[in-house]
């Protein structure tokens, strides 16, 4: 690992997780969320972000676009905080990498608006973005955290309808809200940010009035959700952090996906990539195989 590694396990482990496990105001942890933002997750040079709708409002952000690909990225914020301000600093780095334009939907959050909110914004996104104009195959989701598992329940409802986008990548995808995964607790002391103990109160948040057994929806887990003729699909996870079992556990959902496990990194690290050669690295990884999904992006 590298040294910015190492100082970055330091602090997140004593300031980030301790934050998040104190913090239970949903209000109050979107604002601290917007912030931190603000400091640590900046664009690169050249980025442009624009207010913009389709299906649901949400950023454009840009940096020197090539060709006719769209990149339709979910952030990540446990489906309770996070927004596409939060988020224009990894969508302006994907843009910046790729040469495609990337639409970060503000899709509604909970509690105010619990589960299916989120994913019925997914969908109305994606089709808002072929009617206006983008073919499928000109398309790839991605997503962080629960931003990613709503990529995935997406992707999972698009092949099922037979109409599935270009491709999908996701970083530490949240994808079992049951909580089956056994990392969740063999990684628990080892997490450098999701404080593990908080997460059936913020499921509670998600579920509003649905059911406990309603965690086992495919809109909610993907894990749970069939994927007929799935376009190529990458999935990345640190091998410390509690949610690695959810992605490793896709394996069996996406036999043909490639799945990337790290080392002792931060959830969704790649946020990240003002500060660590890791995040840098991975970005570049995931940028070579969105052109190999767009092929209209590799050829600008």
């Amino acid at each position: 690992m590298s040294w910015q590694a190492e100082v970055v396990r330091v602090v997140a482990r004593k300031v980030t997780r301790r934050a998040l496990a104190r913090q239970r105001d949903p209000a109050i942890a979107r604002a601290d969320f917007e912030r931190l933002s603000g400091r640590v997750f900046r664009a690169p040079p050249g980025s442009l972000a624009l207010e913009g709708t389709a299906g649901v409002p949400g950023l454009w952000v840009s940096n020197r676009p090539q060709g006719e690909s769209v990149v339709l990225y979910f952030h990540g914020g446990a489906y309770v905080m996070g927004s596409p301000r939060t988020h224009t600093g990894i969508a302006a780095a994907i843009a910046l990498r790729t040469g495609a334009r990337v639409f970060v939907p503000d899709y509604r959050l909970a509690p105010e608006h619990p589960f299916p909110a989120a994913f019925d914004d997914a969908v109305a996104t994606y089709d808002a973005l072929v009617a206006l104009g983008s073919r499928p195959e000109n398309i790839v989701l991605g997503g962080d955290s629960a931003g990613g598992g709503l990529a995935l329940a997406l992707l999972g409802h698009l092949c099922r309808e037979g109409r599935p986008p270009a491709g999908l990548f996701a970083f530490s995808p949240w994808t079992d809200l049951t909580f089956a995964g056994a990392s969740l607790v063999t990684n628990a002391a080892r997490e450098q940010v999701l404080p593990a103990h908080r997460l059936t109160e913020t499921r509670t948040l998600i579920l509003g009035s649905a059911k406990p057994q309603d965690t086992n929806d495919p809109r909610l887990s993907p894990l749970q959700a069939s994927f007929p003729a799935a376009p190529p699909v990458m999935l990345h996870a640190a091998q410390s952090e509690i949610l690695r079992d959810d992605t490793q556990r896709m394996r069996g959902r996406l036999p043909n996906a490639e799945i990337r496990i790290a080392g002792d990194l931060p959830h969704a690290w790649p946020m990240l990539h003002r500060w660590l050669p890791e995040a840098r690295e991975t970005l570049d990884q995931t940028a070579a195989f969105i052109r190999q999904c767009l092929p209209q992006t590799a050829e600008s």
